[in-house]
């Protein structure tokens, strides 16, 4: 997959020659709904023998239109975590849009001319809800206007479980619940970000419990604190191991929130090293101990349900 990354106004000669299926959206988490449209434009480009491409952001449109602090923005997925998806759903071509006040100035019909048009489309394919302008004269419904029979239009419904939208917002609520479960069904997949490990306080090795500290970047979406049941990369082979997010209370007041993984059956120096974690199973919330030995008593509990949590969800593969 090439990743093509576009500042408006662009030079035309960046854009490769083939005509192309367009998928549009931002795609936060490629979910299922998401995968749906993304699956439908595929069909239709391997039905015409041509390539699939797909047009995204570099951020969030809000950052733009309502002035919000970039840094105060959580993600589903970055933007290379989101192409890793993308790649993995036979996308040719990346689009990476940079949203910025002269880009969002567009009209309609100069953003349907010069970012579905001149991108080569052959056949633009969104989710019935998606806009490229003010809703009320840029939506679905109005493109086939806008096109001028240079390119067919396809909308996809929305995808539904258990009778309720699949959408970026329930995932974050279910990750704001600590319900993995219900967040991955939504996805699709298990729920994933990485970072690299760092030093922490080393009191994780002191009680017998030694953590991969991890620093992540800082538009990432954490659910909710507590303790999980995780599986973590390192070096290409994948770990099951239990992680806290939280603020270690039971130590000291007012410390930032850290991401920290055990990883079972592991015993090798990871400092520096960038890794993956996937998010399985919420297991407790944090708790501040009365007493370092109770804080042992519980993670004991915490490592032996992982270890049953793992007997009865193994992981594939390359995991272990």
């Amino acid at each position: 997959m090439k990743i093509i990354n576009i500042h408006h106004p662009y030079n035309k000669q960046d854009i490769p020659e083939d005509r192309v299926v367009l998928a549009m959206g931002y795609f936060d988490g490629v979910h299922r709904g998401h995968q749906e449209v993304i699956r439908r434009a595929k069909e239709i480009a391997e039905k015409k023998n041509v390539k699939l491409a797909v047009m995204s952001f570099n951020h969030h449109p809000s950052i733009v239109f309502q002035k919000m602090d970039p840094d105060a923005m959580q993600y589903l997925s970055t933007t290379e975590r989101k192409a890793e998806l993308l790649e993995g759903l036979g996308v040719d071509y990346f689009y990476v849009i940079a949203f910025t006040s002269a880009f969002a100035s567009l009209a309609p019909q100069e953003f349907v001319d010069q970012y579905m048009c001149d991108l080569h489309a052959d056949t633009v394919v969104a989710g019935f809800d998606y806009t490229y302008g003010p809703r009320e004269i840029a939506n679905m419904a109005q493109l086939p206007g806008y096109a001028k029979g240079r390119f067919a239009v396809v909308e996809v419904a929305e995808l539904q479980e258990s009778s309720e939208k699949i959408s970026s917002t329930k995932i974050r609520d279910a990750l704001e619940e600590g319900n993995m479960e219900k967040a991955n069904g939504y996805l699709g997949y298990t729920y994933q970000f990485g970072g690299i490990v760092m030093h922490g306080d080393a009191r994780g090795r002191l009680l017998g419990f030694p953590t991969a500290n991890i620093q992540i970047e800082k538009n990432t979406r954490l659910p909710r604190t507590g303790v999980y049941v995780v599986s973590i990369e390192v070096n290409g082979v994948w770990y099951r191991g239990m992680a806290s997010i939280g603020y270690n209370i039971t130590f000291e007041a007012n410390r930032a929130k850290t991401v920290e993984v055990y990883i079972l059956d592991f015993n090798k120096m990871i400092y520096g090293e960038y890794v993956n974690v996937r998010w399985h199973h919420f297991i407790r919330g944090e708790i501040k101990f009365e007493s370092v030995e109770k804080l042992v008593e519980q993670l004991q509990q915490d490592e032996a349900d992982t270890i049953a949590y793992f007997e009865a969800h193994p992981l594939e593969g390359e995991e272990r």
